[in-house]
């Protein structure tokens, strides 16, 4: 807890130094009730000021720790008086670094043993990983002499994380490998799937559907039947996020809407950004969770920081489309590694019929070739350019398109204020 002693305050000290020494030198009755006068009044303003900010409790209610884009945090804010002395005011503010959030309020006339609680609805228009909180209490006396301020532990903070957009897919059918062959391909999982390949006695955790009556009454013990994932090949999404190769705003220079001042007016709604960084996530959330709805294994591998890739092995599940959300809604374009040299690299495990899909708005006809080779290999390459001239900047992507053409590498073209579901219907090839 630190303290904030306004001018008045030294002003009403300095009347009872001088007072005090003219009671000592002229002995003066005046002098001597003013001591008493100003003494009591700096001593009962800070004692109401740190009882008005002691005894107090503050819960937060948060709804759920995560949203999309579009979305909003919800929660309930409850401020306590603990004490058996009503509070005059206390100033409950919230410094948290979620954008437009505002659940700081100021509480009067608090009884003691009374609670005060209001809900705070944060409309969310950019992704990330927030903190609401922490929070600061500040309170003082009916003088204003003694403003005090306390900063609450960091428990009574929550962490919550935004992610990006994600829309429905129905049309986007690129072409997708399904994997041939013998034993080697075959893999146990634990989901319950079209694929049963032998029985083995129960243990805790199994689901029920899971068990095989006929062999439970054969054996006279519960056995529960074990699958293998369909034989279908995975789908890997390369997410290009190299810094030189973007168009439009940046994710710091995202601009934030105005919100209205009253509740009852239409918050504005929110548009994806002329920006291909916010295009590129926003594409990558869309395919993950189309291919994760038709229970396929998705990975996702991009290189959005200077030190370190950023990767997703291949999984489904809802888990799994968690996963690439979180990862996504941090994700900014700060790599300095071309697609071309990521392709190279991150495709060499890349078994026959494997999905790849390739999210980029680089213009650069390297990564092209490496995608023919990949077709060729028998990987089933897709791409999705984001069209660089759309964005603002002088240089579009035909040529990238004419060679995608030429090398019979099914892409789509995404170009800014597109709706993607209507762009990733289009395919185009040869």
């Amino acid at each position: 807890m630190n303290f904030r002693i306004l001018d008045r305050s030294w002003v009403l000290i300095l009347i009872l130094i001088v007072a005090t020494l003219g009671a000592l030198t002229i002995g003066h009755s005046l002098f001597f009730n003013l001591v008493y006068l100003t003494g009591a009044i700096l001593v009962l303003s800070f004692v109401w000021a740190w009882f008005n900010i002691h005894w107090v409790k503050v819960t937060r209610h948060v709804r759920t720790s995560h949203v999309q884009v579009g979305g909003f945090v919800e929660e309930r804010l409850v401020l306590q008086n603990t004490g058996p002395l009503p509070k005059l005011w206390i100033e409950l503010k919230d410094n948290s670094n979620l954008p437009l959030h505002r659940a700081s309020r100021v509480i009067s006339n608090l009884g003691g043993r009374r609670q005060r609680s209001w809900p705070a609805r944060t409309p969310c228009y950019r992704r990330g990983r927030f903190m609401l909180g922490p929070i600061s209490l500040y309170s003082s006396d009916p003088f204003g002499l003694f403003p005090l301020k306390k900063d609450l532990p960091k428990q009574f903070s929550s962490p919550v994380v935004v992610y990006p957009m994600a829309v429905d897919l129905p049309e986007f059918q690129p072409p997708v490998g399904e994997q041939i062959g013998g034993d080697a391909l075959r893999r146990r999982t634990h989901y319950v799937t079209t694929n049963v390949s032998g029985i083995r006695e129960y243990v805790f955790g199994d689901s029920f559907n899971r068990i095989h009556w006929p062999s439970t009454a054969r054996t006279g013990k519960m056995m529960v039947k074990e699958f293998e994932l369909d034989p279908i090949a995975d789908v890997w999404i390369f997410l290009d996020l190299e810094r030189r190769v973007q168009a439009g705003l940046s994710y710091d220079q995202i601009p934030l809407p105005q919100l209205p001042q009253v509740h009852w007016e239409r918050l504005p709604k929110f548009e994806l950004p002329p920006s291909t960084e916010e295009y590129g996530v926003t594409i990558a959330a869309s395919l993950a969770k189309h291919f994760i709805r038709q229970n396929r294994n998705v990975g996702l591998i991009t290189y959005a920081n200077v030190q370190h890739r950023d990767i997703a092995q291949s999984d489904r599940g809802e888990r799994q489309l968690t996963r690439i959300y979180e990862m996504l809604a941090v994700a900014q374009a700060n790599g300095t590694i071309p697609m071309a040299e990521v392709l190279a690299a991150e495709t060499m495990h890349l078994s026959r019929n494997t999905t790849a899909i390739i999210v980029t708005p680089s213009t650069e006809i390297d990564w092209v070739n490496v995608a023919r080779n990949l077709n060729n290999r028998g990987v089933k390459v897709t791409a999705v350019l984001l069209d660089p001239g759309t964005f603002g900047v002088a240089y579009n992507s035909l040529d990238v398109e004419i060679e995608l053409t030429a090398s019979h590498v099914p892409h789509y073209v995404v170009r800014n204020g597109d709706r993607l579901e209507q762009a990733l219907a289009n395919v185009r090839t040869v």
